[in-house]
């Protein structure tokens, strides 16, 4: 059925606030996913830095020992977003959260992630807000290994293995949710540190007790590992909000173009009938003159009865 122009003007109207609304958080996206790319990068160089101490730990006190005893109490450190319009980034973390590991407790970074955990019928222990700027991201990874700490401590000293799951950037712009092990330390990547060469001329010199050293060690591991986690799924979650913000500007268009057609359309039919008006009231007024012009004039000496 076809719709009025006032209807029609009123719809583009609209359509056109909401591609501007559109436009604003596409633009918010881009701007807002820069520093935390620029976070991830350095916590990255931080992070070298610090398996660079285990180097010289390891190379002045040999191997770590191999931990038999068995698996601690699981815990899951799951990061997503607080924030809607980003499509199905949350589910597919809890998604996989589901799949891949069995948690004893749950923390959970992000508001919208805690709901598709219920769906998924998984219980959180506690919920972290994401920091609202880069800024916040040392604060919010010394508040998660506070709460590891308190954790341990309620358990059994060292008796947590602890997980983190978060959306990762991959290949070709794509992303994906990964699984990584934070605790106990992957045991391969000491090995491979405790046999790596030392290439300086000196020698490393450690002026704090081995206990001491490799406990301050491990908190900066966990802090560079935490911040970059956290970091990375803001940078993912900016991201998949601006790639979902570019298929609604996209929609957007397309329906403006589709309502300026049907506009076009409907102005042109109002025009035509218009001039079908204005055409068929002059015809009629031509052939009134002409019925007009047929007539016998009137005889003036006729009475009212037509007799003389």
């Amino acid at each position: 059925m076809a719709q009025s122009l006032e209807v029609l003007a009123h719809h583009t109207e609209t359509l056109h606030s909401i591609r501007g609304i559109v436009r604003t958080m596409k633009t918010m996206s881009a701007i807002n996913a820069l520093p935390y790319e620029q976070a991830a990068t350095a916590i990255e160089a931080y992070r070298n830095t610090v398996l660079d101490g285990f180097h010289a730990f390891l190379h002045r006190n040999g191997p770590l020992p191999r931990d038999r005893a068995p698996a601690g109490a699981p815990v899951v450190i799951a990061f997503g977003s607080d924030h809607g319009l980003c499509g199905n980034y949350n589910e597919l973390i809890a998604a996989e959260v589901d799949r891949t590991v069995e948690a004893s407790r749950l923390i959970c970074v992000g508001a919208q992630l805690e709901d598709a955990l219920a769906g998924q019928g998984l219980g959180v222990a506690a919920t972290l807000f994401p920091p609202a700027t880069a800024d916040g991201l040392g604060r919010l990874a010394g508040r998660l290994i506070t709460r590891l700490d308190a954790m341990r401590h309620e358990a059994a000293p060292g008796d947590i293995a602890v997980s983190l799951v978060f959306m990762q950037r991959a290949a070709h712009g794509q992303q994906a949710p990964v699984s990584r092990r934070l605790l106990p330390l992957d045991p391969e990547l000491m090995a491979e540190l405790a046999v790596r060469p030392w290439t300086s001329r000196s020698l490393p010199h450690l002026t704090l007790t081995p206990d001491a050293l490799l406990a301050a060690l491990i908190r900066s591991y966990l802090f560079a590992e935490i911040f970059r986690a956290a970091a990375e799924a803001l940078v993912t979650e900016n991201a998949s909000r601006l790639a979902r913000m570019q298929q609604a500007e996209q929609s957007v268009d397309e329906r403006l173009e589709e309502l300026t057609a049907e506009t076009r359309s409907v102005r042109q039919s109002e025009i035509t009938t218009e001039l079908l008006d204005v055409v068929i009231g002059f015809e009629a007024l031509k052939d009134r003159d002409k019925r007009r012009q047929g007539e016998p004039p009137a005889d003036p000496s006729a009475g009212e009865d037509g007799t003389g």
